[in-house]
């Protein structure tokens, strides 16, 4: 598989990890603050770093200035998702999921003016189109324009930026040093940050409660929408060690049209999930904006 098949991988698992994380913000944490639901985050990293350790022990083997930079990675990855989870407490997964769309554009001029990336006009073109289906399929449907939400735009472009942080310095150490002591230091990172908020008793009486009344379904829901948004995160930073860091982050991008996707089959199959309209008009929307991005997708892959 090339650096476009796992960067393809990300946002078809990230979709799916879109629609279950709705599900657990809607049935779980709907009167409960998000940042509690990031401590599994951080339980998923805790149980794999002993397992990054076997098979590569030298991953400790860095100086404390740089284990520190790649921590930081994780800091920053789990501060925008908090951001993204409140966002998701007020709005369904396909209103919220096309702002992931600014992320490329904060992560291509962070790339240029600090990593000195460089497109060519063809990947140029090829990211424009990515972004342009991105933004058809977000603004191009439906029978009425509303409000524009302030809150919910500056909680998703707040993240988008922090994340496009994160993926700079991975793919900075991942580069120049080894995906899996980034990936090691990642998860250092990410663990801190959950037990930070587990520090505090607010938020560790929240979790404590959680676990008391749904503690199976939770931890085994949970664990597996971690598992998948992980292979996910996973699979487009590998992509990150071949590629342009703003090429893979528009296509990071289509995770809005595999969030609409996955939304009609939810509709179609298990109503009480997911409610998609399903609007000729909606149909043809999202039709036109996966041409426009597989074009894309095509070009950039050139």
């Amino acid at each position: 598989m090339n650096w476009l098949g796992f960067a393809l991988c990300g946002p078809v698992l990230w979709a799916i990890s879109t629609h279950l994380d709705k599900y657990l913000v809607e049935r779980f944490f709907k009167d409960t603050d998000v940042v509690v639901l990031l401590v599994f985050t951080a339980w998923i990293g805790v149980v794999l770093m002993p397992v990054i350790w076997f098979f590569h022990p030298d991953v400790v083997q860095r100086d404390v200035g740089e284990i520190l930079l790649m921590s930081l990675t994780g800091i920053l990855y789990m501060t925008a998702i908090t951001f993204y989870l409140q966002a998701l407490q007020g709005h369904e997964a396909s209103v919220v999921a096309p702002f992931f769309q600014a992320s490329p554009l904060f992560g291509y001029a962070l790339a240029y003016f600090i990593l000195k990336e460089t497109l060519s006009g063809t990947q140029l073109l090829g990211g424009a189109l990515i972004v342009s289906g991105v933004v058809f399929v977000s603004i191009g449907g439906g029978p009425k324009r509303e409000r524009f939400q302030w809150r919910l735009a500056a909680l998703m472009l707040t993240c988008g930026f922090v994340l496009a942080l994160s993926w700079l310095i991975f793919k900075a150490f991942a580069v120049h040093d080894e995906f899996w002591a980034t990936t090691f230091w990642m998860f250092a990172g990410e663990a801190l940050f959950g037990a930070a908020f587990l520090g505090i008793p607010r938020y560790r009486r929240q979790f404590q409660e959680l676990l008391r009344k749904n503690g199976r379904a939770l931890v085994a829901i949970n664990a597996s929408n971690e598992l998948i948004n992980l292979g996910g995160g996973l699979s487009a930073r590998y992509a990150l060690v071949f590629a342009p860091m703003s090429i893979v982050q528009a296509i990071g991008s289509t995770t809005t049209l595999f969030v609409f996707l996955f939304g009609v089959v939810l509709t179609v199959l298990f109503p009480r999930f997911s409610r998609e309209d399903l609007a000729a008009r909606e149909i043809a929307t999202k039709g036109i904006a996966a041409v426009l991005v597989a074009a894309g997708v095509a070009l950039v892959s050139r």
